[in-house]
């Protein structure tokens, strides 16, 4: 074979070497980056995904030769900025990922831009305000702190200073304050006989997301209600922050380190025990899947928790292969609209949602497995909400359309940013408007709980 025909050898990913000098080298990143632009430009099969890619192509075709090394260094971050670091082009486009030789690892070259970046002090405010999620969810808890921020973030004078100030976009839907977290408000469970499949541990430690605890608590009561349903015993991780995919984003790899010190102790211990930890947000579950792996491969604790980390749904089909997860649904859920999000569809697990929920008797499913643009904090900012909406234009049309052309009962993602992304595409563009709900919520909705 050879090598412009691509590798048909399953991905591999090599660890980020980000604690080496060369990493942040300027002079060896521009040369690596030339390098993998010009297999970019001689490929193209990338240009739908993202804006990073047509950003590239539009950059080289200005060029007087139509070449790669007749861009200017300096527009280079051009492209990077326009990576949200999704993981799509790696995982199901890209037939130059390793082990072929060219070693083409696009996100994680994306990723050493941003962090070279970083270093150089170049990251604004407003971006290092958007990914300090633990520190903007002091804001919840706080009934009359979080009500009046949610009035405040409502009014079209608070949006356009906002924007102004901070150059959040006066249109983008930004997540609500709950005025009860999470982790104050989850119910203990009851003691309980573990029992064990032959694959899932019998026993789950909820790791919460700053997005579930501090914005839409009622996600993670619904994990619960569905754990104690099925007779699954859990706890919750004594101590947590985020698991620092914000920071990721930023390129502050740093941030992400003095976030995983915290972590990883507390979920390792949990891991040694034989519990499954879950976490409903993908991004989260991706993190400790893949992420931090990625960074620390010689961390033995961070390597159990990969082991130990599953997504929700895939627990609850390899329970129900094991003839141990519950299906007397009470009610059923009709037709639902699902969309797969990025950072679920790289984890290479399957469509485990999409399985649970056609457990559900009389449910049909239109599955959308195309990126809904939003990409945590991506489609907030003044610059890339219009590409955001862009790139979901597609997903918000099939998700409205429903099976058949029939509207849907029910649209849902497990990215609950992306759901809450695609309700404002689909109105926005004057599309029938249906109900919105996590596929957590679906679930026990249809157990009746």
């Amino acid at each position: 074979m050879s090598n412009r025909e691509g590798n048909l050898e399953a991905p591999t990913r090599h660890p980020l070497d980000w604690l080496s000098e060369d990493f942040y080298n300027e002079d060896s990143l521009n040369k690596e980056l030339e390098r993998v632009f010009d297999i970019c430009h001689g490929c193209r099969r990338c240009v739908s995904l993202c804006g990073a890619f047509p950003s590239l192509f539009d950059l080289v075709d200005e060029t007087e030769d139509g070449e790669v090394h007749g861009i200017p260094k300096s527009d280079y971050m051009k492209v990077v900025d326009q990576c949200y670091l999704c993981d799509v082009c790696y995982m199901t486009k890209c037939p130059y990922v390793p082990p072929h030789p060219w070693n083409v690892d696009f996100p994680h070259l994306m990723l050493r831009a941003k962090a070279v970046k970083f270093n150089k002090g170049e990251v604004g405010l407003r971006d290092k305000l958007l990914s300090n999620t633990d520190m903007l969810g002091h804001f919840a808890g706080i009934p009359i702190v979080s009500q009046t921020v949610n009035a405040v973030n409502k009014t079209s004078i608070a949006r356009s200073a906002l924007e102004v100030t901070l150059g959040v976009d006066k249109t983008a839907w930004l997540p609500p304050f709950a005025s009860k977290k999470f982790r104050s408000g989850a119910a203990k469970a009851e003691a309980q006989t573990v029992v064990d499949g032959e694959k899932t541990p019998g026993k789950v430690a909820v790791y919460s997301t700053c997005y579930v605890n501090y914005n839409e608590p009622g996600i993670g009561h619904d994990l619960l209600a569905i754990l104690n349903h099925n007779d699954i015993p859990y706890v919750l991780i004594n101590k947590e922050v985020c698991c620092g995919m914000p920071k990721l984003e930023q390129g502050d790899l740093k941030g992400v380190a003095e976030k995983k010190e915290i972590n990883i102790p507390q979920l390792a211990r949990l891991a040694k025990e034989g519990y499954a930890i879950l976490t409903a947000i993908p991004s989260c579950t991706l993190m400790y899947k893949q992420e931090l792996p990625l960074m620390f491969p010689d961390d033995a604790d961070t390597q159990l928790v990969k082991e130990a980390m599953w997504d929700p749904f895939e627990y609850f089909i390899s329970r129900n292969r094991d003839g141990l997860l519950k299906t007397d649904f009470k009610q059923s859920l009709g037709n639902v609209s699902y969309h797969i999000p990025c950072h679920s569809r790289v984890q290479n697990v399957g469509r485990k949602t999409a399985e649970t929920l056609k457990l559900v008797p009389d449910t049909t499913l239109n599955i959308v497995e195309r990126c809904s643009g939003h990409a945590g904090t991506f489609g907030v900012k003044k610059e890339f909400h219009a590409t955001a909406m862009k790139i979901g234009k597609p997903v918000f049309k099939a998700m409205a359309n429903g099976v058949n052309d029939q509207a849907p009962d029910y649209i849902s993602s497990d990215c609950q940013l992306a759901g809450h992304h695609i309700e404002q595409g689909i109105a926005e563009a004057g599309l029938k408007q249906t109900q919105m709900a996590h596929p957590l919520s679906l679930l026990r909705r249809a157990y009746g709980i």
